[in-house]
């Protein structure tokens, strides 16, 4: 969680005024034989001596010393400034003790002795550089925690931005990798049949619709993405006609499940395009979905063999896997074997 500017200085405020309040009511309270009088004195007068040369010093390092740059010149104005802030620590407090003292309620014998050595000026340098020496190194160390924190949350939302930026774009080469293969066929049966090239092209139109209207998002229902599917069958079963044989194994307690969009379509497609395209006689794809323990099962099964061209891209295999990669990272898995004399691909969704 990044805080604001605004939040950051109301912290900083009641931190200060917490901080040397507690300091000072030790110091005001332990010492025996002292008056009320100069208790409320010591702790109020106290706690602004702390608050104002410290503020002051804020003020400074913000804008002076940089943690991005940090370097032997940081180091000298940090040194340089403890040391005035101390030195005017110590002075400020001999002087309210001087007024105090002067014009204040007669002192105790007490009192009298405890003034004697808090206006000692080398007690004063040790105690001014000892308190303004930790209020530094406390007010420096939460500043880079802070820049860290800030740094981290930078990082996360660039990462972020530049994982939907990727995603954008392979969601972008899925459009037109579909849309030139379906315009393929329409364009081979425009002259054959004009019935058959307007049920395609309602199809398509279909498609197109589903393909836009979920380009912004990463994840949709299981039934959403079948009926793009069975769309995409009956786009290529006019074509296929009989050497299109198409089984659907779902279960129904997947159909809610999310899933990244046009994955299912796409694994279709590649067995329809690299199996069944390929068999004189056709073939038959199956397609199953089941829920194994806590992860989602997709399998295609198509009829023929293992045999990528070497002119082929595998743009739509590739596009599954970096999409899995980006949205799941390791948790999720994409493989594509031969098994007797059938095509599997398989993906596994992490459904937590």
């Amino acid at each position: 969680m990044e805080l604001s500017k605004k939040r950051r200085n109301q912290i900083f405020w009641i931190l200060q005024f917490l901080g040397w309040g507690f300091i000072n009511s030790i110091a005001a309270f332990v010492p025996k034989g002292i008056s009320m009088e100069l208790t409320i004195y010591s702790v109020v007068v106290g706690t602004f001596i702390g608050i104002l040369p410290t503020s002051i010093l804020r003020w400074y390092l913000k804008r002076n010393v940089h943690l991005d740059s940090f370097g032997p010149k940081d180091i000298l104005k940090i040194l340089a400034s403890l040391t005035l802030t101390a030195l005017v620590f110590g002075l400020l407090n001999m002087f309210f003790g001087f007024l105090y003292g002067k014009f204040g309620p007669a002192l105790t014998e007490n009192e009298i002795h405890m003034f004697k050595s808090y206006n000692n000026f080398w007690i004063q340098v040790v105690n001014s550089l000892f308190l303004v020496g930790a209020w530094m190194v406390t007010y420096l160390v939460i500043t880079l925690l802070l820049k860290l924190n800030q740094d981290r949350i930078e990082r996360l939302e660039l990462n972020t931005n530049l994982k939907q930026a990727q995603l954008n774009t392979l969601k972008g080469q899925i459009n037109p990798h579909f849309m030139f293969n379906s315009l393929n066929n329409i364009r081979g049966l425009m002259l054959e049949d004009v019935e058959k090239s307007r049920e395609m092209l309602t199809k398509l139109s279909e498609i197109l619709r589903y393909s836009l209207t979920k380009n912004n998002t990463n994840d949709i229902a299981v039934r959403e993405e079948l009926e793009v599917v069975d769309n995409y069958i009956d786009l290529s079963k006019i074509q296929f006609e009989d050497r299109l044989e198409f089984v659907k194994k779902v279960d129904t307690d997947t159909l809610d499940l999310r899933i990244p969009p046009m994955v299912i379509q796409l694994l279709v497609e590649n067995a329809t395009k690299h199996g069944i395209a390929n068999l004189k006689n056709g073939g038959r794809i199956l397609l199953k979905i089941l829920q194994k323990e806590d992860q989602l099962l997709i399998e295609v099964r198509n009829t023929g063999q293992l045999n990528i061209s070497k002119d082929s891209t595998q743009l739509g295999l590739k596009n599954i896997k970096q999409r899995l990669k980006l949205l799941y990272g390791d948790r999720a898995s994409f493989t594509l074997e031969e098994v007797t004399d059938e095509v599997v691909a398989q993906i596994r969704i992490p459904l937590t």
